[in-house]
């Protein structure tokens, strides 16, 4: 089973901006399940990705990552 990966993402206000981080992630791993939650700014991600990889995904969206 892939990771659980949480990040607190800076900056998603609107269902493009969940789409925007949704498919950054998915074009990486096209297994990857993306919960995005813009009350909370939290992403968690279920992905075999290196954390490293879904922290680059968010920020190349424009995107501030959190911890």
């Amino acid at each position: 089973m892939a990771d659980a990966i949480t990040l607190q993402v800076e900056g998603m206000s609107c269902g493009h901006c969940i789409r925007a981080v949704t498919n950054a992630i998915t074009a990486l791993d096209e297994g990857a399940k993306v919960d995005v939650d813009l009350a909370a700014k939290r992403v968690v991600a279920q992905t075999n990705l290196p954390r490293a990889d879904v922290v680059r995904a968010a920020e190349e969206e424009g995107f501030a990552v959190k911890g």
